[in-house]
């Protein structure tokens, strides 16, 4: 009798320690692999990264086509600017021009 209540209590110690272990190791489990773990919030921040690197891109070629629209503005217009853009809308060219026809590839 004394030996069932024993192995009882050291079998139900064993289970709670198991189940509690279980339970700690299911946490940290979906703490490092779940949708907002350890994993999740790595992949974010190289994401960010990369959004912010492609931002700072974006904005120098905003910064550079702002300032070609500038120069086309009809308050001050620029001759040059304007002589090449009639040239590549309207495939135009000056009779001093030097011209090289490239073969296709």
């Amino acid at each position: 009798m004394v030996a069932n209540r024993r192995r009882r209590a050291i079998l139900t110690a064993l289970t709670l320690y198991a189940l509690a272990a279980l339970f700690v190791g299911y946490f940290a489990v979906n703490a490092f692999t779940g949708n907002n773990g350890l994993r999740a919030q790595r992949d974010l921040d190289a994401q960010l990264a990369a959004m912010k690197q492609e931002l700072v891109q974006l904005r120098s070629e905003r910064a550079a086509w702002e300032r070609r629209v500038s120069l086309l503005r009809s308050d001050r217009l620029d001759p040059d600017m304007l002589e090449e853009r009639a040239r590549a809308v309207l495939d135009y060219a000056d009779p001093r021009d030097v011209i090289m026809v490239l073969a296709p590839r």
